[in-house]
């Protein structure tokens, strides 16, 4: 008699340890990378880090690229709360503020960019603004690194030498009118037709990757590889902010440390994987040129003021108004 009891007291108490452990659930989901990806190991290690340190309060469930639908319908269930974090590469379909991202020479290092998406950063609060009006809380980037220009035959170190070499652009503005006034002639061009594009000379190469990209998939049909950090490609740590809102203060601060984290970790391990990859290049025979300052000013300088108005109408003015005053 004691012993059935007893073993019912121990079992009614591991039920009730398991309803409480699964009082919270939480979704992780990213719309770029498996589970082996570099996306998809940092997704795994925010969402565990954040199981972890609830004890037991927080269970979470990992879903990883095309696992719950496309890039555009897992943000659909993300805005609705269907999901509840996510690392995201997001569209603008959304708002088309969301273009900020893809703002021209807003940063140039990677302590301006560090400083700029963090926590506290100015860009996160910029970043902020627009996610709240969604219903997304934004923690950071998720960096890839600073863009280039790759082409084959010929290259450019400033907009007089470009004029003659037409390169791919993303078909999403603002990519073409930044080449176009870096001085390149631009073709936009989807991803699946870049290789092919190059390779039959209907462009010189492509400008819209970091060097990753061209090293991994164009490397056969290009020579060479111009730093010119025209924009900081990133993905977001982003959080429903209706879910965030439901959590305990120190629910809160767990995500958002565990977040926190994953960012700094993948800013250091962003430079060491793009270094690889520029190693990479060069040892395959290519050429890689890094701007000096003094080469990347005026063409910065040139980009801003042409290409930074006509973003105002879908980014708005005041936003605008708050990146000059920061790079300025």
């Amino acid at each position: 008699m004691f012993r059935s009891f007893f073993t019912a007291v121990v079992f009614g108490t591991a039920l009730a340890a398991t309803a409480v452990s699964a009082e919270i659930e939480l979704k992780f989901a990213t719309d770029s990378g498996d589970r082996d990806s570099p996306s998809g190991i940092a997704l795994a290690n925010w969402a565990n880090a954040v199981k972890e340190g609830s004890n037991g309060e927080i269970d979470v469930k990992i879903f990883y690229q095309n696992e719950l639908g496309g890039q555009l319908e897992v943000f659909d269930l993300f805005v609705a709360g269907e999901v509840d974090a996510m690392i995201s590469w997001p569209s603008t379909s959304y708002d088309k503020r969301i273009g900020i991202l893809n703002t021209p020479y807003m940063v140039t290092s990677w302590e301006e960019a560090l400083d700029a998406y963090k926590p506290g950063g100015w860009a996160n609060g910029v970043l902020n603004t627009v996610f709240n009006d969604i219903g997304l809380k934004y923690f950071g980037a998720w960096p890839e690194g600073f863009s280039g220009v790759a082409t084959r035959g010929s290259y450019a170190t400033d907009v007089a030498a470009a004029a003659n070499i037409k390169v791919r652009t993303p078909p999403l503005f603002p990519f073409p009118q930044i080449l176009e006034s870096m001085g390149y002639q631009s073709a936009a061009i989807d991803w699946g037709e870049v290789y092919t594009s190059i390779q039959t000379g209907v462009v010189d190469g492509d400008a819209g990757n970091v060097i990753y990209w061209d090293y991994e998939y164009f490397r056969d049909v290009l020579d060479y590889y111009v730093r010119t950090k025209h924009t900081f490609v990133t993905g977001n740590l982003l959080v429903n902010l209706e879910t965030y809102e439901d959590l305990t203060d120190e629910h809160k601060r767990l995500i958002e440390d565990a977040a926190v984290a994953v960012m700094e970790t993948r800013f250091k391990a962003a430079r060491d994987e793009d270094q690889h990859y520029v190693d990479q290049w060069v040892q395959s025979g290519k050429e890689y040129l890094e701007l000096t300052d003094e080469q990347l000013a005026p063409i910065a300088q040139k980009v801003r003021a042409e290409v930074w108005p006509q973003m105002e109408p879908d980014v708005g003015k005041e936003i605008m108004d708050l990146i000059r005053a920061q790079v300025n």
